[in-house]
């Protein structure tokens, strides 16, 4: 293999309350992709990043990032959980939330100094939110929240980003505030892997699909592997209705 792959996933296995979620999942991802991670409610879309990422126990397989364990790549990787597994009402800004995304880099126990605050502010710029800074995130609207979540991410200065269902519940503008600035990341040579769960978007959106329920169905460049029978296999027959290519 030419590159070095950004992420190596052997035979994952992983069980959530007692059910098995992910079966014997395989996969590779190369640098400077986008990749949609799509199927039904239940694949196991959201636990396979927590897995990837630590953040639930697997029960049998190997991961690698750049070659190397998660432990040892950790501050390349940036992470936006969903929306809806954050405690909103904790007392905090905008420009708090973004900053909690250098203590990789900065350490927990130590003062934030006016280097990372610009950073941080920067990366609320880039998202459109550098006049919120000092608004709760409490009061902020899904979007808004949404594009913070991604200053966080960005302030982190990854090679690889995860993003679990990111644009669910947005408006059209954050929709297309995030899709712009995860292509400007691809084109910078970064890495994304977005949970996504609107079909109809994903050939417009991303360069390769992974297609998932409960193990991998197919994975590879969208044009090749979005295909009627790889989204038929994937979701059952429940789509008939959506009219997607049947190629």
């Amino acid at each position: 293999m030419d590159r070095q792959s950004v992420l190596r996933v052997r035979e994952v296995s992983a069980s959530y309350r007692k059910n098995k979620v992910l079966d014997k999942v395989s996969f590779e991802v190369q640098p400077g992709t986008l990749t949609a991670i799509v199927g039904p409610n239940g694949a196991g879309k959201s636990t396979l990043l927590k897995v990837l990422l630590e953040l639930h126990p697997k029960l049998e397989g190997t991961v690698s990032f750049f070659g190397a364990t998660y432990a040892r790549a950790k501050t390349r990787v940036g992470y936006v959980p969903q929306r809806g597994s954050v405690d909103w009402d904790f007392p905090t800004d905008a420009l708090d939330v973004v900053l909690m995304g250098l203590y990789g880099k900065i350490g927990w126990l130590r003062w934030p100094r006016r280097k990372h605050r610009e950073m941080a502010m920067e990366a609320l710029d880039k998202m459109g939110m550098a006049d919120y800074a000092k608004r709760q995130i409490s009061q902020l609207s899904g979007g808004q929240q949404q594009r913070v979540f991604l200053a966080r991410a960005l302030v982190q200065e990854a090679d690889l980003y995860m993003l679990d269902e990111p644009l669910a519940g947005v408006d059209a503008a954050t929709e297309r505030a995030i899709m712009d600035m995860l292509k400007t990341l691809k084109n910078a040579g970064k890495t994304v892997m977005v949970v996504h769960h609107d079909l109809q978007t994903v050939e417009d959106y991303f360069d390769h699909v992974l297609l998932l329920n409960r193990t991998v169905i197919a994975h590879g460049p969208t044009e090749s592997t979005f295909t009627g029978q790889h989204i038929g296999r994937t979701y059952g027959g429940s789509l008939r209705w959506l009219g997607v290519k049947s190629g």
